[in-house]
């Protein structure tokens, strides 16, 4: 009995030895001779030294010479069998198994042979073969709980648990008494089907008949309540272990504290098993290593990688992995980098964990130095270093390094891959090639709802709204449900496409699937914003339960967006109020609406709030910042803070260039033009008409033309209509109204609205009465929505005192349902913005303001020889009401307002959103020299500094 029991060891896995009897099946021939048994042993270990050395031709060779062999036993034939069947299953050799499975048949081996059956049965499990092992297990009459056991773990194997718990109830029905090898194939099955319940039944059938104490079952239970998400189950089964010094028991609970992001537990396991003297192996130190999920973790993180340094694991490749993966995660790369140069093996897993690690921390001119690196190698790059690559060459913009991976992946078959093509998807969208995309996205075999929202979203950022609506048409029949970023990426196809009756319809669809989601009603807020519906907007706004920063910011860019500076200045503080930190979006809003009222003191705070948080100003905060001072009337402090910026780029010389020519230094805009040009920075289209603007409002016609010729012949950029039409406002302002028509006529391309804009507002400065004409003829033609062209060729008429002519414009301007902006001005006062329309008796101090303005005006007339200018009232009116209408323009009441509530000698700062008329210009200047008050005045032109009876603009605006 001895003798068939060391040769029957040598095929059945030594666990099932150590708890059952040997089949009874199987019987000795009372007759066998010793020495011939002896001498077929002998033949049996070198069939099976060949199978462990793994070749499968020289087995087979084997196996036939033993056919040959007239003295073989039965016995050392299914010896034989076992081995070779075990050698294909671990090869997957389907074919090689099946010629096996046929000599079997051939020879009638498998006759009442339960043994070989289980053995065939587990060869076609490893290979994949479901159907060929479930015939077999069909087919054998006599099974046995190995036979059992070999089918239930062929359906888990193979992901098969509802058929694996099926044949367990079979099983039991069957009345074939469970062993302990039965409990971890079903409690997997339980694990893979999240079934707490079923789990928890065999839990309680493996504690009734005694297995619960065996090691392997309750790590089994322990896995089982982990994957269903019940770690208190798991470590009371493991708190009751009789046996701790197992350490796959303590892996298995560290792992499963690990995995569901339960860290400091993990760690603290982790301890205790070390404090227990229980020495970690490769799998402890990995679950322990993957629990520091961040940089917060990074001493018990240094203290793991000493432990694996004192043990003999450190050269171990899965555990160095692990410790990549940890330093990458704590933005440690040099140290990553370190582990990955100082191993002797390295894996695939090894140089991903480097290259993803790169990619995660942005450092992605790295990743793709370490990916020219890895080729060279000779590492051949799988699927994940083709994401790795994909992501940062998109985050560079390298196209051509893009295109090259997507080469590779096409030609290595990872391309139908659904990551990849995800991946190559939003890289693509990232190049703004969106045909690329769509080509990509097209090909794609199978798509995700990530596949149709990143195609959308990369169309709807590009500008292609039309294809964005077309692909969310196709979404909607597939029946595809939407998701967030799908609807925000929509959202902003119908703000590119202005379609207010689609944004509308997309609330509603929101409204009724109760998509609450914070980022989509900020998203409705942000366009119904665009779109001009402010109080849609301001209602979404306030069903808002939990408003976050986005938020917030939506609202105030709202206002500021519908020139509602004053609710936007509220909104801010209400959102100080309560307890919301603005961030550098929302900072930038109010900046400017602070500067569109010229709001010193609200930028000021706004400034002031920045230096106490130790904001580094760069970017769209630092310009934002110069235009604010610069558009409040402070062109010091807007130098000041463009000086003490280190980094300045192309936008922020661009904006202090502007800010000189808003307040008509037109010769310091050129010499920083030069400065800028001297620091190696190349101007765009908006730096040379921000310098065009500047020669403008000063008079340097020759510079202008200087700085054309330069856009056009130096840079080679083509110059916009708002270039040319810069040109002809500087011409005509210098009067040299023939060369600006014939600059006009001979123009390289078809003159613009904005071009004859220019013409006819300089022809009426100068009364040119046909060249007025001509270029309001042309105006109205081009142009017949903008209520301002109507006012200038209405305002041309009233001076050549063509007043059915003016009658005609007004009503042309009723019937197409426009409006002349009524004239509007600003004055800060205290932490408050005042504002007056012309005319206005709608402030609470509208008496006083009166009142104080009759006496500047007598004053001014009586020590000033003031007279108002009645020929500049383009109405057709009384000439006493005329004067009363100049005497009621917004500008003098902001004035009369300020001072009265200002100390004497104050300076004061005025905001107008038209173009400040001739007489209150005059008026202006008299004030400053009789009040002793500066004037800071920045109208739709420019800005205006009167002092001593002088203006800054020298009379020339």
């Amino acid at each position: 009995m001895r003798l068939r029991y060391s040769v029957m060891a040598t095929s059945i896995p030594s666990f099932y030895l150590n708890s059952h009897q040997i089949p009874r099946k199987i019987h000795l021939n009372p007759t066998l001779n010793i020495s011939k048994f002896r001498q077929k042993s002998i033949e049996i270990p070198s069939i099976e030294e060949i199978c462990k050395r793994g070749s499968l031709s020289e087995a087979f060779q084997s196996l036939s010479e033993l056919f040959k062999n007239q003295s073989r036993t039965q016995f050392a034939l299914d010896g034989a069998y076992s081995s070779v069947l075990e050698l294909c299953g671990s090869k997957k050799a389907f074919w090689e198994g099946q010629q096996v499975h046929a000599r079997m048949v051939t020879s009638d081996s498998l006759f009442n042979s339960a043994f070989l059956s289980t053995r065939l049965l587990l060869m076609y499990s490893k290979c994949g073969c479901l159907v060929d092992a479930e015939k077999v297990f069909d087919g054998t009459p006599h099974r046995t709980v190995f036979t059992w056991n070999a089918m239930i773990g062929a359906y888990v194997t193979n992901e098969e648990p509802l058929n694996c718990l099926e044949l367990y109830r079979e099983m039991r029905v069957s009345g074939i008494r469970l062993d302990a090898f039965t409990f971890p194939c079903i409690l997997k099955a339980c694990g893979m089907l999240k079934d707490r319940s079923r789990g928890a039944e065999i839990h309680g059938l493996a504690i009734k008949e005694g297995y619960i104490s065996v090691v392997f079952v309750a790590n089994s239970v322990v896995g089982m309540y982990t994957k269903c998400k019940d770690l208190n189950g798991a470590r009371q089964v493991f708190d009751r272990m009789t046996e701790r010094e197992d350490v796959v028991s303590w892996n298995s609970m560290i792992s499963a504290y690990s995995s569901n992001g339960e860290s400091i537990e993990a760690l603290r396991l982790f301890g205790e098993m070390q404090k227990a003297n229980l020495s970690p192996n490769t799998y402890t130190f990995v679950a322990a290593l993957q629990a520091c999920e961040d940089s917060s973790f990074i001493k018990q993180g240094m203290f793991i990688h000493a432990a694996v340094l004192k043990s003999c694991h450190y050269i171990d490749v899965f555990v160095a992995n692990g410790l990549i993966a940890m330093y990458a995660r704590f933005g440690k790369m040099g140290k990553a980098a370190n582990i990955f140069y100082s191993m002797d093996d390295r894996d695939a897993i090894s140089w991903n964990s480097i290259l993803s690690g790169f990619v995660q921390n942005g450092l992605y001119q790295e990743a793709l130095q370490f990916y020219h690196y890895m080729r060279d190698a000779g590492q051949k790059p799988d699927l994940v270093t083709v994401i790795g690559i994909v992501a940062a060459s998109a985050r560079l913009g390298n196209k051509l390094n893009g295109m090259e991976i997507h080469a590779y992946a096409i030609k290595n078959g990872l391309d139908s891959n659904l990551q990849v093509g995800n991946s190559l998807v939003d890289m693509y969208a990232k190049f703004c090639c969106t045909k690329h995309m769509d080509l990509v996205f097209c090909k794609m075999p199978d798509k995700d709802i990530v596949s149709w929202t990143t195609t959308i979203a990369g169309h709807a950022q590009n500008g292609s709204h039309s294809r964005a609506l077309e692909l969310f048409r196709e979404v909607h029949m597939e029946g595809i449900d939407l998701d967030v970023m799908m609807i925000s990426s929509i959202l902003l196809a119908c703000n590119g496409l202005k379609l207010t009756s689609s944004v509308k319809e997309i609330h509603g669809y929101i409204i009724r699937k109760g998509l609450s989601d914070l980022v989509l009603q900020n998203g409705i807020v942000d366009v119904y914003g665009e779109f001009g519906n402010v109080d849609y907007a301001a209602k979404m706004f306030e069903l808002i339960e939990f408003k976050d920063v986005v938020s917030w910011t939506s609202m105030i860019s709202c206002y500021v967006h519908n020139a509602l500076a004053n609710e936007a200045l509220e909104c801010f503080r209400l959102m100080k109020e309560t307890g919301v930190e603005p961030d550098s979006i929302s900072l930038v809003s109010i900046l400017s609406a602070a500067a569109s009222l010229s709001a010193l003191r609200k930028g000021k705070e706004i400034h002031g709030f920045l230096i106490r948080k130790g904001v580094v100003l760069e970017g769209s905060l630092a310009n934002s910042l110069v235009d604010m001072y610069a558009r409040c009337g402070t062109l010091e402090k807007s130098r000041d803070v463009f000086d003490c910026i280190r980094k300045k780029d192309l936008i922020l010389w661009t904006g202090m260039i502007n800010a000189y020519g808003m307040h008509g230094c037109g010769m310091a805009a050129i010499d920083l033009f030069g400065r800028m040009e001297d620091e190696g920075i190349a101007p765009d289209h908006i730096t040379f008409l921000v310098v065009l603007y500047a020669c403008s409002h000063s008079g340097l016609m020759n510079e202008g033309r200087r700085f054309l010729e330069k856009m056009k012949h130096e840079y080679q950029l083509k110059p916009w209509p708002e270039h040319y039409a810069c040109l002809v406002d500087l011409l005509g302002r210098a009067n040299h109204l023939d060369e600006a028509y014939q600059f006009v006529t001979g123009m390289e391309v078809e003159p613009t609205a904005e071009v004859w804009c220019a013409l006819l507002g300089a022809c009426q400065n100068h009364s040119n009465k046909e060249l007025g004409g001509i270029a309001a003829q042309k105006l109205l033609q081009m142009d017949p929505q903008n209520p301002g062209n109507y006012v200038l060729v209405s305002n041309l008429y009233a001076t050549e005192r063509r007043w059915k002519d003016v009658e005609q414009v007004r009503m042309r301007m009723k019937v197409n349902g426009l409006k002349k902006n009524p004239g509007c001005s600003w004055i800060e006062v205290g932490n408050k913005v005042h504002t007056f329309m012309s005319r206005d008796n709608s402030h609470p101090q509208s008496y006083e303001i009166y009142f104080k303005l009759s006496q500047i005006t007598e004053k001014l007339s009586r020590e000033g020889g003031y007279v108002a200018q009645t020929k500049l009232v383009l109405h057709n009116t009384k000439e006493e009401e005329k004067v009363q209408m100049i005497y009621g323009h917004s500008e003098r009441l902001a004035i009369a307002y300020g001072m009265i509530t200002t100390p004497e000698g104050t300076s004061l700062r005025i905001t107008k959103n038209l173009r400040v008329c001739g007489d209150c210009h005059e008026f202006c200047k008299l004030i400053s020299k009789f009040f002793k008050r500066d004037i800071v005045m920045r109208d739709a032109n420019r800005f205006h500094h009167f002092k001593g009876g002088v203006c800054s603009c020298g009379d020339f605006w």
